[in-house]
């Protein structure tokens, strides 16, 4: 029993910071009905749809066919690096940065063993890993952290895309350019093919339109209290299982900050001094908050104490770069390495530290220059 408990703090170490946080805070503000204001349905309601989309995606295989079948081209280390890191840069736009590190790294493994290149794992998965964290920055629905912001704030699609462009594109040259100049690149010696299993069509048209249907959503043509039912009972139909996994601790995570944050802003003392440490410094702080308890929770906490989401989306999506845990996404990578790669754990967490902090401050000198 102890070790189970031991397990789950380790494993929901941020989903039980935010619990004890939103139950602390009911001590300065005790329950009553303005509780019920403080969730963002929209946002959690749209997080759910996405997360169960993704799952099905996911189970088709498509998104390991698609890379396999751009591998298939490359005849050089350098173009397989090209190839895995920006599959996981392009496809965290849209399929979030979690969801392109759950597909990709593993698949990547398997590609870079094939190829006979495992003495670049920890160079290549450091990239994917970093790629899928600033791909994700271009769209709401890249990161859970844009998301809310971009629905707390009101703004466009666009707007969010505009603001975050010359970021994303500044982030594919740096990422281009160390590919350039530091993977290795061997011929390769082992052949990439394997059997490829034909995809279910019927069940990537399904997943496409309620994929499309959370487009919609997200550019607010169709109300989250729309889209919500619609894709559960089309699961409950069709795919009940994928209903099971969804992450319901990430859900949990943004409601108990929710309720945390809003009770903060209930207790002036206390919501003059964070605003006062917030304000004209949002992205810094954001940078900062991030390194600690990743950048999701650090969006949630400061938006409830600043009005310049712009600094703020900026700051948590470059607060995603640096530790470890700076990005949670980031430790689906190290899990992977640990799993597979046991003996390169120290060497890896050198490595993506190093490369984090180098890219952090490329891109904290554009902003400078913006």
């Amino acid at each position: 029993m102890r070790a189970k408990v031991i397990g789950f703090l380790k494993r929901e170490t941020v989903l039980v910071v935010a619990c004890v946080l939103a139950i602390a805070s009911c001590f300065f503000v005790p329950p009553d009905r303005e509780y019920v204001s403080y969730i963002d349905w929209r946002t959690l309601a749209l997080l759910f749809c996405l997360m169960s989309v993704m799952a099905g995606f996911q189970e088709t295989g498509a998104f390991q066919k698609m890379g396999t079948g751009l591998l298939l081209k490359t005849k050089s280390g350098r173009g397989v690096a090209f190839v895995l890191v920006f599959l996981c840069f392009l496809c965290s736009m849209w399929i979030t940065n979690d969801v392109a590190l759950i597909t990709f790294v593993p698949f990547g493994l398997l590609v870079l063993r094939l190829a006979d290149m495992e003495r670049s794992v920890c160079l290549v998965v450091t990239l994917m890993t970093i790629a899928a964290n600033l791909g994700s920055m271009l769209t709401p629905i890249g990161n859970p952290q844009n998301l809310y912001l971009y629905t707390a704030s009101g703004r466009s699609f666009l707007s969010l895309v505009g603001l975050m462009l010359p970021y994303t594109l500044f982030a594919a040259a740096l990422l281009a350019t160390v590919i350039l100049c530091a993977c290795p690149n061997p011929k390769i010696s082992v052949a990439l093919t394997e059997k490829q299993k034909k995809l279910p069509a019927k069940s990537l048209v399904l997943y496409s339109v309620l994929f499309f249907l959370c487009l919609l959503t997200v550019v607010k043509l169709i109300p989250a209290t729309v889209l919500f039912p619609v894709v559960v009972v089309i699961l409950l139909i069709f795919n009940r299982k994928l209903l099971l996994k969804v992450d319901y601790s990430l859900l949990l995570t943004f409601a108990a900050f929710f309720v945390f944050v809003g009770n903060m802003g209930r207790v002036p003392a206390l919501h003059a001094f964070i605003l006062q440490v917030v304000t004209g410094h949002e992205q810094t702080v954001a940078i900062a908050v991030s390194q600690i308890i990743s950048n999701v929770p650090a969006a949630l906490l400061l938006s409830g104490f600043t009005e310049n989401t712009d600094a703020l989306i900026v700051g948590t999506n470059l607060g995603g770069l640096g530790t470890l845990i700076a990005s949670m996404a980031s430790l689906i990578s190290y899990k992977q390495i640990a799993l597979q790669y046991g003996a390169q754990k120290k060497r890896y967490l050198l490595l993506f530290t190093l490369w984090n902090v180098l890219f952090l401050a490329a891109l904290l000198l554009l902003s400078a220059a913006l």
